[in-house]
């Protein structure tokens, strides 16, 4: 087992029961003409990629009876260089491979695809000399987040905040429906304690040391073009230097693979990417049993 699956919750196992509960919510035709004499079924890769979502896809087969035997660890790059690769076996009764086929390969496709891009992009913030945090965002797939939180971890990326408990983040409604960003600081610190950061997302350098003042523990420089950014970062952390304050900058906002290196500047600690789980390619994986 890799050490990434320690990280799971118990309760993964039973969301992917409700998955195979609504692949198959009363009877599996296909599955009858199969039938239940054991049969072999090869995983193949089939595009370049990062391994990801292994342990969901054991789950899926131990939970239809069958057994997975891997040829390649979790968060190793696979490169199909004769047009596929074998990755893993399935053994089990025919119909019960065929059962989960589609969940674990759905699950797997999409966790590798947001791994692989996860790894692309700490590559090239070490390429680029940046020490900082490449990080995901809450911008996941609705009963999908786990799956695409873990892609991140295999592929080296920070996964940001996991839900709204487990960090503040004040965005520009959260400001706006408050009346200030000073009030909204304080009035999210009055319920979350000591124990829990606060971010606000700023559009300016006026806005981010207003958020310092009040107390935030991260700035957001939200949507700043690159040249903007390098000068609003280095500019604040001076300034938080000569008051002997502590702030961590973030920079997000409508920043790809293709324009990162531009944001990975000095007082930059944090570069967030929504297009690390949103339009990311899957790994092309197929199941096909021995014939």
């Amino acid at each position: 087992m890799s050490r990434h699956a320690s990280l799971l919750p118990i309760s993964y196992a039973h969301t992917i029961e409700d998955w195979l509960a609504e692949d198959i919510p009363s009877f599996d035709y296909g599955g009858y003409v199969v039938g239940d004499d054991v049969k072999v079924a090869t995983l193949y890769c089939k595009s370049p990629g990062v391994l990801a979502g292994k342990p969901f896809f054991n789950e899926v087969f131990r939970q239809t009876g069958c057994t997975v035997s891997w040829s390649f660890e979790e968060g190793v790059e696979i490169l199909p260089n004769e047009g596929k690769v074998v990755v893993a076996e399935v053994t089990g009764p025919g119909r019960r491979i065929l059962m989960g086929e589609r969940v674990a390969l759905n699950i797997l496709a999409r966790c590798s695809g947001i791994a692989s891009r996860a790894r692309r992009l700490r590559t090239l913030a070490d390429q680029n000399n940046f020490n900082g945090v490449v990080a995901g965002t809450r911008k996941t797939t609705p009963g999908f987040r786990l799956v695409e939180k873990y892609g991140m971890q295999v592929g080296g990326a920070d996964t940001h905040r996991m839900d709204l408990s487990s960090m503040v983040m004040l965005k520009d409604n959260h400001i706006w429906a408050t009346g200030s960003i000073t009030r909204a600081v304080a009035e999210a610190r009055a319920v979350a304690g000591f124990s829990i950061k606060i971010e606000v997302e700023c559009q300016s350098e006026t806005d981010a040391m207003e958020a310092i003042d009040a107390g935030a523990d991260i700035v957001m420089l939200d949507n700043f073009k690159p040249e903007q950014l390098a000068v609003a970062a280095q500019s604040i952390k001076a300034k938080c230097q000569s008051f002997q304050k502590q702030v961590l900058i973030e920079a997000s906002g409508g920043i790809t693979e293709d324009t990162a290196a531009q944001y990975m500047g000095p007082g930059v600690d944090i570069i967030s990417f929504g297009s690390m789980t949103q339009g990311v390619p899957h790994v092309d994986f197929s199941l096909k049993i021995a014939h």
